[in-house]
């Protein structure tokens, strides 16, 4: 398996072929539409790829890659993750790939862990910590490299005490 460069984040996949010249059914797993934008690197499988037209189509996105030109190339890609380099963050955007690793602490400096991953919840994301702990996104109220401060309701990482 070729080798994925470094700090690339899943942007999407690549689903069927559309038509006969190479065109591609895209979803996209962020709500960035730019990624979709002609111009956009993406990797797919072993290398680079450049977006050279999309529209949208059925809330999904229809693609055509440089070098991508006929159908049958296009349908070995089909069921591909689309790795890209992150986005620089909008103002106090706080992006999942940041979280993970981060030491959480609250207002007073208290340590309650460190985020292992980021949990999808119809409310709000949940921050799990490396204890089992989950925070709700919604309590996190600062964040710089490598650290999340949370201010969390009473009880809600310390069993009630």
């Amino acid at each position: 398996m070729p080798d994925v460069p470094d700090g690339l984040l899943e942007v999407g996949r690549i689903g069927r072929p559309h038509g006969v010249r190479g065109d591609l059914m895209v979803t996209l797993t962020t709500d960035r539409t730019e990624r979709v934008d002609p111009g956009t690197e993406w990797w797919l499988v072993d290398r680079w790829f450049t977006v050279t037209a999309s529209s949208a189509h059925q809330g999904r996105h229809r693609v055509h890659l440089e070098g991508i030109d006929d159908r049958d190339v296009a349908a070995t890609l089909t069921g591909a993750r689309i790795l890209a380099t992150p986005l620089a963050a909008d103002g106090d955007d706080l992006w999942v790939h940041e979280m993970i690793g981060a030491e959480v602490v609250g207002p007073d400096g208290r340590a309650y862990g460190t985020v292992t991953a980021v949990e999808a919840n119809p409310a709000h994301d949940l921050l799990v910590l490396d204890g089992g702990g989950l925070i709700p996104v919604v309590f996190v109220t600062g964040h710089s490299p490598g650290r999340i401060v949370v201010d969390p309701p009473a009880g809600l990482l310390d069993g009630g005490d």
